[in-house]
């Protein structure tokens, strides 16, 4: 574009000296030759700050690691590569026999726990009773005692009969306490536990949910809508439930954004609502119309995070760039382009506006280029 202005330039410098005869001397000609770079040197200049231009697009897209939450071997893997797949579909099967002996080991040593449990009921209804009985004893000795006492008073008995009595009396009671006693500890043992519940019956109750919860993770299922690109995962493989082992990508199947990195000294001329070309490599000669929806409002380069290292001067060094996310409004769906693709963007602000013809003619000469490469 720099040239093609130049030659425009003089071109026009020509003809004017052709046309009014103005001579060439020391004063025209320099004349001439630095008015033309003020010109050109002012426009480029006035282009680059209100229509500003990046080299670094991108379409980003968003993957999560597939890792398992319990580990195995792979029985078998229900997907094809590349094909998408709706939410819920099943990615690939774990051996369940391990998680399945689990499963009914818990349930047995559950069932046998509340075996216990109704033995444990049942020795709480034979304490009841025993107090029960004990209490109708204690009642009719100590009413037979409070009788022989009241008549003592009239000489009607001895002295032996009535401590006969009062010993008996005495005995029901303690027998009395000793069932209370005997009562309150079964049923403290029944009762124990998380809301009334058998302690060893609820953690067997918990342990047997964990186990249910694993066998049920043996099956992996695909966690939004996508596919799964480069699929390496084979029957027989050693899936473990490792964060840094993940045993396959997905890939989420929403539109990929398109993120532009722009210098900062232009980042008063970008605005959600300008419009926006993007042209890319992949697709030579061609321009796409998009516009800004949103400028990120942080750089990475000025994150800051807590550890025990001071802040030094190469914090300062990283210079960074305005991150703009931008909508594509033309039509793509007759080009197959792969997400990640890199492409290059401008945004036209609403400042200068007739210099942005400038911009258009650079980035539609900058697509046409892609035409020609070198592979040796």
């Amino acid at each position: 574009m720099d040239l093609l202005l130049l030659l425009t330039y003089t071109a026009i410098c020509i003809a004017i000296f052709k046309i009014f005869k103005v001579p060439l001397n020391k004063w025209t000609v320099p004349t001439a030759a630095l008015g033309g770079v003020i010109l050109i040197g002012a426009l480029v200049l006035v282009m680059n700050y209100n229509h500003p231009y990046s080299n670094m697009a991108r379409e980003f897209f968003v993957t999560t690691p597939i890792v398992p939450a319990v580990g195995g071997i792979v029985k078998s893997v229900d997907i094809d590569a590349n094909v998408v797949v709706e939410k819920g579909t099943v990615l690939f099967r774990i051996d369940p026999k391990p998680y399945e002996s689990i499963v009914r080991q818990k349930q047995a040593l559950l069932a046998g726990t509340k075996d216990g449990v109704r033995e444990l009921e049942q020795a709480v209804a034979a304490a009841r009773a025993r107090v029960v009985e004990t209490t109708a004893n204690r009642d009719r000795t100590q009413g037979v005692f409070r009788r022989y006492e009241a008549i003592f008073d009239r000489g009607a008995i001895s002295a032996n009969e009535l401590e006969t009595r009062r010993q008996a009396y005495l005995a029901d009671e303690a027998a009395l306490e000793r069932a209370s006693a005997d009562f309150e500890r079964a049923q403290i043992t029944f009762e124990s536990g998380i809301d009334g519940e058998n302690p060893d019956v609820a953690r067997l109750q918990a342990e047997l949910e964990k186990a249910r919860y694993d066998l049920e993770r043996t099956v992996v299922r695909a966690p939004t809508s996508g596919y799964v690109s480069q699929l390496l995962l084979r029957p027989g493989m050693m899936a473990v439930s490792l964060p840094l082992r993940p045993v396959m990508t997905f890939v989420h199947d929403e539109k990929a954004p398109m993120v532009a990195a722009f210098r900062q000294n232009s980042a008063l001329r970008l605005k959600v609502g300008y419009e926006a070309e993007i042209v890319y490599p992949s697709i030579p000669g061609r321009v796409f119309y998009g516009k800004v929806i949103s400028v990120l409002p942080n750089m990475a380069e000025g994150q800051l995070q807590t550890s025990g290292n001071l802040i030094g001067t190469e914090v300062f060094q990283r210079i960074g760039r305005v991150a703009v996310v931008i909508e594509i409004t033309s039509d793509m769906s007759e080009y197959n382009l792969p997400a990640g693709s890199r492409a290059q963007v401008a945004v036209y602000s609403d400042h200068w506006r007739h210099i942005a013809v400038m911009r258009k003619i650079l980035l539609r000469m900058s697509s046409w280029q892609n035409y020609l490469y070198l592979d040796h």
